[in-house]
């Protein structure tokens, strides 16, 4: 095997960890130059197709904060396919439905104000559902394992105004606002950029994230500040996932992004870039005892 052939297939393996596809589909994509061992993942062509992403984990990442990661699904997701045009994404059966709830967007009295990803709305397209964003034509579709599965989808009621549902095709001035005022988040929107960047690259990764939450589940993912902190206890050691992270070229700063001081990691298991980060704690199990003679 020659040299080249060889790199081709370890970044082909590097991709099939990261994203759950088929090997031969990530080496399709080496051999015709999509992906490279810096960036083994494909990566979105425009930046509302990456704020979507980046979006729908900061709300899938606090909405799911109360419910149990199923498999390792930190995000509800067991495998992703990743194009430059758009996203697919394969559904976890027993967390599709939660997922649908925590991401279309709602008014929510008693919490006051706007909940879920402004903007998303979702349509069938054939036996699949496709998330798409006002104004934009960023789309994330979303596969179930059952071809022949129906979301449960959330209605109005108890406190709730489902925007989705009653501005199909046009903004509600709420979603305008808080897109509107997105990029000025803390008065600096590169950092908002920079963090889109890794939330996107971190969605591309089911794969990886998996182990985080693999042994029994008991993994939790949350935002802090705008930045995603990843928790759990077994499995994986803190250290090995942030190797894998990294190598799958989730730190990789584009040229667009600018260098930072709080790119120099502060604390282990941070990963910085651009003055967002994306932090990694692994802590002490909490788990039921398994009695003697049963398997988990």
């Amino acid at each position: 095997m020659s040299r080249r052939t060889d790199n081709r297939h370890r970044v082909a393996t590097i991709c099939r960890e990261a994203t759950g596809l088929p090997h031969r589909t990530c080496l399709g994509w080496a051999e015709a130059g999509l992906i490279t061992r810096h960036r083994p993942v494909p990566e979105p062509e425009d930046e509302a197709q990456r704020a979507l992403e980046s979006l729908l984990v900061a709300e899938l990442a606090d909405g799911l904060r109360e419910h149990e990661r199923r498999d390792g699904a930190l995000f509800g997701f067991t495998a992703a396919r990743p194009a430059r045009a758009g996203l697919a994404l394969v559904l976890h059966p027993a967390m599709a439905d939660r997922v649908l709830s925590a991401v279309l967007p709602r008014i929510d009295e008693h919490y006051g104000g706007l909940r879920g990803v402004p903007g998303l709305r979702i349509a069938p397209v054939g036996r699949s559902w496709a998330l798409n964003q006002l104004p934009s034509r960023a789309t994330v579709t979303l596969v179930h394992p059952d071809p022949d599965w129906r979301p449960l989808l959330p209605e109005h009621g108890d406190g709730l105004t489902q925007l989705w549902r009653r501005n199909r095709h046009r903004l509600h001035p709420v979603e305008a606002a808080e897109l509107g005022g997105r990029a000025d988040a803390g008065g600096d929107p590169g950092s908002v950029m920079a963090q889109d960047w890794l939330n996107s690259r971190l969605l591309r990764r089911p794969g990886l994230l998996g182990a985080a939450g693999a042994a029994h589940g008991s993994a939790n993912v949350y935002t802090h500040g705008g930045d995603v902190v990843v928790e759990w206890c077994c499995g994986v050691e803190r250290d090995e996932l942030e190797r894998r992270l990294r190598r799958s070229g989730l730190a990789e700063r584009p040229d667009r992004i600018a260098e930072r001081l709080r790119d120099r990691p502060w604390f282990p298991g941070e990963i910085a870039m651009g003055g967002a980060f994306v932090t990694l704690r692994r802590g002490p199990c909490y788990a039921p005892a398994v009695p003697a003679g049963r398997a988990l």
